[in-house]
């Protein structure tokens, strides 16, 4: 079955970077939107940033002016740059691709980030 696959993740210190990526592990036609959410322990999934076929882009108020959305049409790959971490981004990060009629989800990457 086709689905994206994240990578990326780990433990980092507060204030450091990591660059997240998701790539689709077989062919997914006609992506209208990718995006990233995340879920940390005992806490709901919520979104981080989406990112549309036109390059729109969409970010939580608790990202902005942190995180980056991009993506790479031709390989149908996302990317999330995040930048100033703090504690409270540790979650299981997942991107999502969403076509006209379905959403695929990855498996997740763990993003720990320690004090």
């Amino acid at each position: 079955q086709v689905q994206p696959v994240e990578s990326g993740g780990g433990l980092v210190q507060a204030g450091g970077s990591l660059r997240l990526s998701c790539a689709a592990s077989g062919i997914i036609f006609s992506i209208n939107t990718m995006g990233w959410f995340r879920q940390a322990p005992e806490k709901q999934r919520e979104l981080v940033a989406t990112i549309s076929r036109g390059g729109g882009t969409n970010y939580a108020d608790s990202v902005k002016g942190r995180f980056t959305i991009s993506r790479d049409i031709a390989k149908n790959t996302v990317y999330l740059q995040m930048n100033s971490l703090r504690p409270e981004d540790t979650a299981v990060y997942y991107c999502k691709f969403t076509t006209w009629n379905y959403d695929y989800w990855g498996q997740g990457t763990q993003v720990t980030v320690s004090s």
